[in-house]
């Protein structure tokens, strides 16, 4: 339904296309301080506040977090792209990915103040990242929660076609240094989809893995290949799933009436949360969220359909897979919108996942590279 509002906001966007840069040497170079932006979360002094972000842990959602991070990373992008003349940035930044968040403190008190401080640390043509930290105040003085480092594509002001961004140009030792990581983070993601599983086979040593799996399961009495039994200690991938459906309201939509990044990563989160929830038999922390690609805009009135995957586990670590995808219901075309991944902690060893068919096998590949990647950064 479009609403007269947003026909207007959209009319005065399209009036904005005029002053788009036709190259991003035109527009004024900006240094990392321009987009320095620190945002207050009074947990604490307002307690009307709380209960929007409570869990009944009466801890805090971490989904809810998710959705101010990515609040946030638009927020840092248009103050890199704010036109001074104009007083705004005549850009619309979209979500492209969030190449990870770290988890540096599992719990989240309910009655702290937040802090949110982010700036733009590297910029392409026309796209940005952002890194983000979070603190909460606790014992009279704040601490480390997490860091975040989301990538944003500026676009025009309908949000038609890719835009240019203003060049970035680092200062200090630590802003050089960050800029740099911004350009590894890029190659490592070309790395990443150019080796994916769905493109490329897995390595010599991941078919041996994934033989070696396949030998567990041989039933000793038949000895054929058709037969397989689950060994101990283990469970079938195909058992340690689970499904939701979201409908896309207008509430949760953004000026170009889609659906908000953070609100598909906040309903991603709790299926995944409650899939480890469910597999390890205990209440699950959150370790790393990584690599998560908004390939498709999310329309309003889609049909929205979650499933989540565990899809390796290691001593009391899960890592979760969920896949999202849209159901347009009159054309009844599927369409993938994302992809997640997040790694979990439990206080017990759970079982390991046993994968059947040569599909799961490529997911328990792909979440245990998923899961190497984060332990690597974790060590």
């Amino acid at each position: 339904v479009d609403h007269p509002d947003h026909k207007q906001a959209m009319a005065e966007r399209a009036s904005l296309s005029s002053l788009l840069a036709q190259s991003q040497d035109e527009l004024p170079v900006k240094i990392v301080q321009d987009s320095y932006t620190e945002v207050h979360l009074p947990l604490g002094s307002q307690p009307s506040l709380r209960e929007k972000y409570l869990n009944y842990h009466n801890s805090v959602r971490f989904g809810r977090i998710l959705e101010d991070l990515d609040s946030l990373a638009v927020l840092i992008c248009y103050s890199h792209t704010r036109n001074e003349e104009l007083n705004m940035s005549p850009l619309s930044i979209v979500t492209a990915l969030v190449d990870k968040i770290d988890m540096r403190k599992n719990i989240i008190y309910p009655d702290g103040d937040i802090k949110f401080t982010g700036n733009v640390t590297w910029v392409g043509k026309t796209s940005i990242e952002a890194k983000m930290h979070m603190s909460q105040y606790h014992n009279g003085a704040y601490s480390p929660v997490l860091d975040a480092t989301f990538v944003m594509v500026a676009r025009d002001p309908e949000n038609k076609r890719a835009a240019f961004v203003n060049p970035l140009k680092p200062e200090t030792p630590k802003e050089q240094q960050d800029f740099l990581q911004g350009e590894i983070n890029k190659k490592r993601r070309v790395e990443l989809s150019t080796g994916s599983l769905l493109k490329v086979a897995p390595t010599a040593e991941e078919r041996t893995v994934i033989h070696r799996l396949f030998l567990n399961t041989l039933d000793p009495k038949t000895v054929s290949f058709r037969s397989r039994v689950l060994p101990p200690n283990t469970v079938w991938m195909e058992d340690a799933k689970m499904k939701g459906l979201e409908i896309c309201h207008p509430q949760e939509r953004n000026i170009f009436n889609r659906i908000f990044g953070g609100f598909l990563m906040r309903k991603a989160y709790e299926l995944g949360w409650a899939n480890a929830c469910a597999f390890g038999g205990c209440r699950p922390s959150l370790v790393a969220v990584d690599d998560i690609v908004f390939r498709k805009p999310v329309e309003i009135g889609s049909l929205l359909l979650l499933s989540s995957q565990v899809c390796y586990t290691q001593e009391r670590f899960i890592q979760v897979r969920v896949h999202t995808e849209v159901l347009d219901p009159l054309t009844r075309q599927h369409d993938t919108t994302n992809v997640f991944h997040f790694t979990f902690n439990v206080d017990k060893e759970v079982p390991a996942v046993m994968p059947q068919s040569y599909g799961e096998s490529m997911l328990y590949l792909d979440g245990k590279r998923h899961f190497d990647e984060t332990m690597r950064d974790h060590v």
